[in-house]
């Protein structure tokens, strides 16, 4: 479990406060040294100043250095300092101060007493995971654009403010002051993400109870978090994604805010990016020579682009949008007409669209594999009577096939050789790797950065191995970074 410090430049500081024994001046934390180096611990730096060299980027830098999760870390002093560009919700400003040219606010812990500027408070902080900012945003030839991001010591704001800055504290760490429960103890805790209105989650709730309980069978804690509890990171030494990867949704900002606190974080934002789009994917594939089906990246409003995927793969065709999951996007064309209509419709989405060989076959093979090794393998079979394994019906109903699981060294030695070459490429986290086989032949089809694991089947071979496998990997990680 971790131990959270809060680490002030004097204790006369902290008397309107809540009285805690997690409160330490910045000279006791500098020169603690060795008591603290070995124990999980995060640090809350709240230094009058951050400016390079002073006690306050001292306290953050050897914070790094001792192995602690600090907030704000040493790489984000130094971004603030240098200028910047952001994008933000236009028209959410807009509806929300439309007579204004400019907006001067400040954020604790991604909360704003600002009314309307909530959204690009909680933007900022997840991007910049500092206690206190001081914003100030004017408005350009219509857009608006930030001119002013500091920090701001809590020593220096008024009276409600630094109520606001309490109850913002107090909702971001509670744990800071929580009395210790009398139960069991475990030595590390980790959130598991899930987005509770997900239809195809990664992990059934089943899965996710197995997980919980290899946890605690490791010494572990494991708590589910959703989609609102994102300020909560700053709480756990490990991040589990366990809801569908998207750049451009939560999962993806939980992954840059759990890594920018220090978090172990599975899957990365990295891996994140690179196997949620597969025009991404297939091109560092092909770079390295990992079989795959024939395959053209197609500009969707491009004549010239669209005629050359049809020379080049002939018919029939599949098409895919390039951040699609579970056969979501996806379409068959059988002709030059189907080809052309089909890019105009996908092309409004995307400028890019990616173009494969039709391949059939009664089953796609999935490596699960984890820091370079396989774990699972799965055969997953066609929907009946249709050429994926989820077929999406007008009605809204989603059917699949069937599924079986078999042992690692039963499965071809091609479709496992595939599997590794791909997820490599990409990192050392938890992949799920797509392979089709024809002819003793294998071609990936996928790589996924968070592949599902649901109860009775991927885990139908190994049991409660596989559960247990995934979480010594957390246990690992986080004891290698000396939390």
């Amino acid at each position: 479990m971790a131990n959270i410090i809060v680490v002030i430049d004097d204790d006369r500081q902290w008397q309107d406060y809540f009285h805690s024994d997690q409160v330490m001046t910045v000279e006791q934390y500098l020169e603690s040294g060795a008591s603290l180096q070995h124990k999980a611990t995060s640090v809350l730096n709240l230094c009058r100043s951050y400016q390079y060299m002073s006690n306050g980027y001292y306290c953050s830098l050897l914070a790094e250095a001792r192995g602690h999760r600090i907030m704000p870390r040493v790489m984000t002093i130094n971004d603030l300092t240098q200028p910047m560009l952001m994008t933000f919700r236009q028209q959410e400003l807009d509806k929300h101060f439309s007579a204004h040219t400019e907006i001067i606010a400040k954020i604790f812990f991604g909360k704003t007493q600002l009314p309307g500027f909530e959204k690009v408070a909680r933007q900022l902080f997840e991007k910049f995971m500092v206690p206190v900012l001081d914003v100030r945003l004017t408005k350009v030839d219509g857009r608006w654009q930030l001119n002013r991001l500091n920090s701001f010591s809590f020593q220096d704001l008024n009276d409600a403010e630094q109520t606001f800055f309490a109850e913002s504290l107090e909702q971001f760490s509670n744990k800071v002051w929580r009395s210790k429960s009398q139960s069991r103890k475990y030595r590390y805790d980790v959130a598991v993400l899930v987005d509770s209105e997900e239809k195809f989650p990664p992990s059934d709730q089943q899965a996710i109870k197995r997980f919980i309980k290899a946890a605690n069978r490791l010494g572990m804690s494991m708590e589910i978090i959703g989609p609102q509890d994102i300020s909560r990171l700053g709480e756990f030494d490990g991040l589990f994604i366990r809801a569908t990867t998207n750049i451009g949704n939560f999962t993806y900002r939980f992954a840059k805010a759990a890594e920018n606190l220090g978090l172990v974080v599975m899957d990365d934002p990295e891996s994140i990016m690179k196997c949620t789009n597969k025009v991404f994917l297939t091109e560092l594939l092909n770079q390295h020579k990992v079989p795959m089906p024939l395959s053209a990246i197609i500009r969707a409003k491009s004549p010239s682009s669209i005629a050359h995927a049809e020379q080049t793969i002939g018919f029939p065709m599949v098409l895919k949008i390039p951040d699609g999951a579970f056969s979501v996007g996806v379409t068959k064309v059988k002709t030059s007409e189907e080809l052309y209509q089909q890019c105009q419709r996908i092309g409004e989405q995307s400028a890019l669209i990616l173009a494969q060989e039709f391949l059939p076959t009664d089953f796609d093979w999935r490596v699960g594999i984890l820091n370079r090794q396989p774990i699972f393998v799965c055969r997953y079979f066609m929907s009946r009577g249709h050429w994926q394994i989820y077929q999406h019906h007008q009605s809204g109903k989603v059917s699949s096939g069937n599924f079986d699981c078999v042992d690692i060294k039963q499965a071809p030695k091609p479709v496992i050789d595939a599997a590794l070459k791909a997820a490599n490429l990409i990192g050392s986290g938890l992949y799920g790797v797509d392979v089709k086989e024809r002819d003793g032949k294998a071609y990936v089809i996928e790589v996924n950065d968070n592949p599902s694991i649901d109860n009775k089947v991927e885990d139908l071979f190994l049991g409660d191995l596989l559960y247990d496998r995934v979480i010594t990997e957390f246990l690992r990680r986080i004891q290698l970074r000396g939390l």
